[in-house]
This record gives C-alpha cells, sequence and structure tokens, in this order.
C-alpha cells in the first residue's frame, strides 16, 4: 500500500514496458462495489487523481486508476525510440481490463476518461469491443477539431497543433514544452491528425470513424466550464460521432461544483461529479 496516496500500485507488462496501475481500496462495507477505471488526460500522472478518487470511493465505487504508456510509474518514457501512437494506447486499455478480470467478474464495470484518456478508453471500444465494459463517462474530452472551437479561436488551434506536431516528427519526440508533458511522436501524430481533420485516423487498418459509430456502450460525456483546451463545443462534436451509443450529455458548471473549474482544477472540485457517474453506473444493467 501507498502510504502517501493509500493505493496499492501494481504493473501490467505490454510491449516490453509496463504499466503502472493504482488500485484504491475498496470502499466501506463492500467487496463487490462497481468499478471505475480511470485514464487520465495527456502528460498527467495517477496520482493527480486522488481527489477525484476519493469522492468516487465516497460515492460507492471502487476506483482503480492507470498511468498512460510513457507517463508517470508506467515505462518506458518516450524517446526516439517510440513509434506508438493511438492504436497503442487503445491496446493498453484491453491489457489492463484483461489483467483486473479476475477482481471485476460480475461487477459491473465503467471506463472513465479524462482528456485524451478518454479518446483511448473509446477507441477501446470501438477496436476491442465493449463486452468487458458496461458504461463509459468521458470528462472534458473533445476532438480539438480547428473549426470546432467557438469564434475566432479555432484559428489559433491549428498551427498551434500543427506545430507541435511538426516539432515532433522532427525531433523524433515531443519534449513536453509547454503543452501535454514529454510524448511519443506517433501519439502527438494521431492528436494532431484530430485537430486537422476532425476524424480519427484510421488505425491497425480499421475505418475508425465507422468503428466509433458502430459502438453501443452507454456513454456518459461531461464537458467542463471555463476549459482552456476542449470547450463545450469540442465534445459536442465528439458526441456527434457516437452515433450507436446512448449518450447522455451534460455539462460540469461551477455553480454545480461550487469552485473554479479548468480542464485540470475540477479534478479538485468532483464530489459532485463523483455523485452523478455514481447515479449513471447505477442505472446500467446488472452483470
Amino acid at each position: 500500500m501507498n502510504g502517501d496516496s493509500e493505493y496499492a500500485q501494481e504493473f501490467v507488462d505490454v510491449d516490453g514496458g509496463r504499466l503502472g496501475v493504482q488500485v484504491y481500496p475498496e470502499p466501506t462495507g463492500t467487496t463487490d462495489a462497481p468499478v471505475v477505471l480511470i485514464w487520465p488526460a495527456m502528460g498527467v500522472r495517477a496520482r493527480y487523481y486522488r481527489p477525484f478518487a476519493a469522492e468516487l470511493r465516497a460515492a460507492g465505487l471502487a476506483v482503480v486508476v492507470a498511468d498512460l504508456r510513457g507517463t508517470g510509474t508506467s515505462t518506458p518514457a518516450p524517446s526516439r525510440a517510440d513509434r506508438y501512437g493511438y492504436s497503442e494506447l487503445a491496446g493498453d486499455v484491453d491489457a489492463v481490463l484483461a489483467a483486473l478480470k479476475p477482481r471485476l467478474d460480475g461487477r459491473r464495470r465503467l471506463l472513465v476518461g479524462h482528456s485524451l484518456g478518454g479518446q483511448a478508453a473509446l477507441l477501446h471500444l470501438a477496436l476491442h469491443g465493449g463486452d468487458e465494459v458496461d458504461g463509459l463517462a468521458l470528462i472534458a474530452v473533445g476532438i480539438p477539431y480547428w473549426r470546432s472551437y467557438p469564434g475566432p479561436r479555432g484559428l489559433g488551434v491549428l498551427p498551434y497543433t500543427q506545430g507541435i506536431a511538426a516539432t515532433a516528427a522532427l525531433l523524433g519526440v515531443w519534449p513536453g514544452w509547454g503543452f501535454g508533458g514529454r510524448q511519443a511522436r506517433g501519439v502527438i501524430r494521431d492528436w494532431a491528425h484530430t485537430a486537422r481533420t476532425g476524424r480519427f485516423p484510421r488505425l491497425d487498418g480499421t475505418d475508425t470513424e465507422a468503428a466509433v459509430r458502430a459502438v453501443r456502450t452507454p456513454v456518459l460525456a461531461v464537458s467542463v466550464d471555463d476549459d482552456q483546451f476542449t470547450p463545450h463545443e469540442t465534445m459536442d462534436y465528439l458526441c456527434a460521432k457516437l452515433t450507436g451509443d446512448p449518450v447522455t450529455r451534460e455539462r460540469y458548471t461551477v455553480e454545480r461544483a461550487g469552485a473554479p473549474l479548468d480542464h485540470f482544477t475540477w479534478v479538485r472540485a468532483s464530489a459532485s461529479l463523483a455523485r452523478r457517474i455514481a447515479e449513471f453506473v447505477g442505472d446500467l444493467p446488472p452483470r
């Protein structure tokens, strides 16, 4: 047990590296609570979500948080030798679910993705199927398509995202200069593709856009007030792709949170959101 943050640190081997997985204690008084598996934003360590994990546990949910490949306790750190992108991130979700399967059997299970983690979770459902997952919660997730941003803001998004992609291609890795932490160039390439075209790239020979439309997993899609990276409109743009899913679309407002919000700080004011997620899980069909 980690003495600072009260979780057990575990690891899942994948592609010659390992994914760090933080398993929090079961909510008090239960051993079969629904399980929430959180996938973080680009460059954000799993430990950042400790306040959110505490609120989810208080709402009666078991919580697991994974570090994205190359971030936090997950290895290896991105370098010029790494070519992985969205396909591998989606596969990592599959690998963690498989490793946790003995502890998930018989329980409802929900993927919760923040920003890039939400895209990875959605792409897992599109590429690997949704049999192991009962629901998906997307928080501050959007397609950063430059045309989806309100007003003139998108005119700056396009050169910004494509400049980052060009730098990553030139250097062989994104060093994390002011955005996203250190990232493999394939992750940046795929992210920049969505910003330029508004579409997910083809992955493993699959028409990813069609695969996303075919997903049938219930989705709770929550955008956050004052989000500097994925404003409400970018979440709307993503939800328009989810034509096969039953989508519950909501906004997490400053009034509801009782605190200032942005793309990251909602984690520290997440009590109301955690209760809403618990309600969403409770409405999912039992296993």
